[in-house]
């Protein structure tokens, strides 16, 4: 009599564990950011050149990926991103713009915050060099 009730215990367990299963969305992952790259290099750009990169987005979950906001780390790091809902194996762009006035090393991020289920916050970089036209001081311009 044992047995037969620890038998039908564990049958009901497995049962309950089959439906709970079924109930979830399939591949369970949500809305995933993924980018064509981490970062962006200018490589040695002249002063006062066009200082505009793009990031390609691509959501690889299962439900709409929505960008609530992209920051750059300074005012001379303008990022733009699109706040419609990216759905799942869709793409979107992300345009940065480095004002290029000032001569002298890039190094700068852009922080992407989303509903990401694997990287809410996501950071990428821009990295290069300004160079100032023959006879210009390094370091002319707009402060960073």
């Amino acid at each position: 009599m044992k047995k037969t009730l620890i038998a039908a215990c564990l049958g009901l367990l497995a049962l309950g564990s089959i439906a709970q299963e079924n109930t979830r969305p399939v591949g369970g992952s949500g809305p995933m950011i993924q980018l064509d790259k981490d970062v962006h290099d200018y490589g040695t750009i002249p002063q006062g050149a066009n200082g505009e990169c793009t990031f390609t987005v691509t959501n690889i979950g299962d439900a709409p990926l929505i960008l609530t906001n992209c920051k750059g780390s300074c005012g001379c790091t303008v990022p733009k991103c699109d706040t419609e809902p990216i759905l799942p194996g869709a793409k979107s762009a992300i345009t940065v713009r480095y004002d290029t006035k000032r001569a002298g090393a890039i190094n700068k991020s852009v922080t992407i915050s989303s509903n990401a289920t694997n990287e809410p916050e996501k950071t990428v970089r821009i990295k290069g060099h300004v160079e100032a036209p023959p006879g210009a001081p390094a370091g002319t311009g707009t402060p960073q």
